[in-house]
């Protein structure tokens, strides 16, 4: 299947355009992963959202050392069997780098990877309503799961097969980065 001419919008990040090549030929069911909260634990670093003024870069340079989540890493295995995998998180893009070592260092794939553009600050469940609508364009997605409840709302109301991971507690700080300030 080609891509339609016109899906997507000057202002889409690249990387989302790299992450839904031109065909598939062999195109499998698509899983949709999170990140932070689903496959990463992240709980080191919120220290630095709980301060004021809020430290944004050191809490994204910390992200190589997040512990795996067990949970989440399984499913994403279990996914690979008869799934395509992507992953969908919030992360600016400027962290592509230390986020695919830190899933290679875990034994997991590294992409596809769709991250937020640097400077698009939109709530978490916008942003990712986003990219799926638009990869649900070129791709049959058949699962989707996330640790934020906000994205699970929205997408559920828009008919997505959408998972709250539950294994990691969702803190506050966590979702005032995700939905307040647009940031992971």
């Amino acid at each position: 299947m080609s891509v339609p001419a016109g899906l997507f919008r000057p202002d889409q990040s690249p990387a989302l355009r790299a992450a839904v090549p031109e065909v598939y030929p062999d195109a499998r069911p698509l899983a949709v992963f999170d990140v932070d909260g689903v496959l990463a634990d992240v709980r080191h670093r919120l220290h630095h959202l709980e301060v004021r003024p809020q430290r944004w870069e050191r809490f994204f340079r910390s992200a190589d050392r997040d512990p795996l989540l067990t949970e989440g890493a399984e499913r994403l295995r279990a996914a690979l069997v008869d799934h395509d995998v992507m992953y969908l998180t919030g992360r600016p893009e400027r962290t592509r780098r230390l986020t695919e070592h830190w899933l290679a260092c875990h034994d997991l794939p590294v992409g596809p990877l769709v991250m937020r553009a640097d400077d698009d600050h939109r709530p978490a469940r916008w942003l990712k309503r986003d990219v799926l609508r638009t990869l649900a364009t070129v791709r049959e997605v058949v699962s989707v799961l996330d640790d934020d409840p906000a994205v699970v709302s929205v997408l559920e109301a828009d008919g997505w097969p959408v998972e709250l991971a539950t294994w990691l507690p969702h803190s506050s700080t966590l979702r005032s980065a995700q939905e307040d300030k647009g940031r992971t």
